[in-house]
């Protein structure tokens, strides 16, 4: 079998159920040779679960947040709070489809697991190495969307969001910490470059009284597309490998229904068993 020595899994929101579908198809078969882990927004999700060996466990919390009227309500938009209530996957992880964090962490104490969020002043990249009892509270951090959830999530006094907007492919910083053969899963298709949403345009204005955070959404763009240049033509000695969908997932970053879900799901584990059985996993 091919070695990796780490596994980057970006964010996405519900694209995210096409990576569920990989890391299945990985636990299936038994597969956590990595000796690092990063994930990136929903991508922290997905590797918590990944990490627990809880096969199914992201497709079927991904499911019960689809359809939850506590977590996804367009009403409570117009009363000022945010739409998605992020902190609803505390109930989510502890009650619904509950996460096994002993084992996800005796797991990551042998592969290194690290969550990507934004720091809301400085608007920075931070690489928090989950313990277990901060772990959901970092998960959340990552998966703080501005404009979409409440914006900004706590830990110790510091406010924090959305990894994605600082470091979405965090492949630079992996090899910057002695990573050479790297195996990211991706939520775009691998050809795809991004231009200014109007999430990055509205933020670079709605953030001007916080110079350096309005200045990381202005850039967020130019910082994924340089990634993605980064990773098809990394440095000498460097190997990127990438899992990524052929064209544009059924689901969006807010975009779903059920069918979408399990049509992006049931792609990924294909993606996931193929990657497996080209690099000679048996």
């Amino acid at each position: 079998m091919k070695k990796y020595d780490c596994l980057i899994i970006e964010g996405g929101g519900f694209k995210t159920s096409f990576t569920a579908g990989v890391l299945d198809a990985f636990i299936s078969h038994r597969y956590f040779d990595f000796e690092k882990i990063i994930g990136v927004s929903g991508g922290s999700i997905a590797a918590s679960y990944y990490l627990s060996g809880q096969y199914r466990y992201t497709i079927n919390a991904m499911r019960i947040l689809s359809k939850d009227a506590q977590f996804a309500n367009y009403r409570r938009a117009l009363t000022g709070k945010a739409y998605l209530d992020i902190d609803y996957l505390q109930n989510v992880a502890s009650k619904k489809v509950p996460f096994d964090l002993e084992n996800a962490f005796k797991h990551s104490k042998k592969m290194k697991t690290f969550f990507v969020a934004t720091h809301r002043e400085k608007g920075k990249p931070v690489y928090f190495r989950p313990f277990k009892k901060k772990w959901i509270q970092m998960v959340i951090a990552s998966c703080t969307l501005p404009f979409a959830t409440k914006g900004v999530h706590k830990i110790n006094d510091q406010a924090y969001f959305d990894g994605g907007w600082s470091d979405p492919l965090p492949v630079q910083w992996a090899v910057k910490n002695g990573s050479k053969k790297i195996l990211v899963l991706r939520t775009k298709p691998m050809e795809v470059k991004v231009k200014q949403d109007w999430a990055d345009y509205f933020g670079s204005i709605y953030f001007k009284s916080t110079p350096k955070l309005a200045k990381t959404f202005e850039s967020a763009w130019h910082t994924y597309n340089a990634s993605c240049e980064f990773m098809l033509n990394p440095p000498k000695g460097v190997v990127v490998d990438q899992i990524a969908p052929k064209k544009f997932l059924k689901s969006g970053t807010y975009s779903y229904s059920k069918n979408t879900l399990m049509l992006d799901y049931r792609y990924g584990l294909d993606c996931g068993c193929m990657h497996l059985v080209e690099n000679g996993h048996k």
